[in-house]
């Protein structure tokens, strides 16, 4: 099974604010069972949010070596059309450009889920299944 990451699953990681979030993403980057994708774009917005908005931000250094670490995993770059594919996304499903090209990328990489809160968990859209793991 392939699982598409979105940006707050990666964030919780680092983030102290919410322990049980934190273990449950730590939870999920150790399950060998499943292939963990993820875009550049997650990795650009996990980049912003880890050394901007949490309580504790992390240190420049500390932010690139976390990003180093998550390009280990599968990362779908964004090219031209899949900002062409959101963009029809956004209009058909009536969700944000954001949230749209997280869905263009997973389904394109072949994951059958999103982990994410930003999403309607438990919706299938173009063949990828939302969960939220923090429910």
């Amino acid at each position: 099974m392939r699982r598409f990451l979105d940006t707050n699953i990666l964030v919780y990681l680092y983030d102290n604010a919410d322990r049980d979030k934190q273990q449950r993403a730590r939870d999920i980057i150790a399950d060998e069972s499943a292939s963990l994708v993820l875009s550049s774009q997650v990795l650009g917005e996990f980049f912003v949010v880890a050394t901007r908005k949490l309580a504790t931000p992390l240190s420049i250094a500390d932010a690139v070596a976390a990003v180093r670490s998550f390009a280990d995993l599968s990362v779908m770059p964004i090219d031209a059309e899949l900002v062409l594919a959101a963009g029809s996304t956004v209009e058909r499903h009536q969700l944000s450009y954001w949230d749209s090209l997280i869905l263009e990328a997973a389904a394109a990489s072949g994951c059958t889920e999103i982990l994410t809160e930003d999403l309607n968990t438990g919706s299938t859209l173009r063949g990828v299944t939302i969960v939220n793991p923090f429910l």
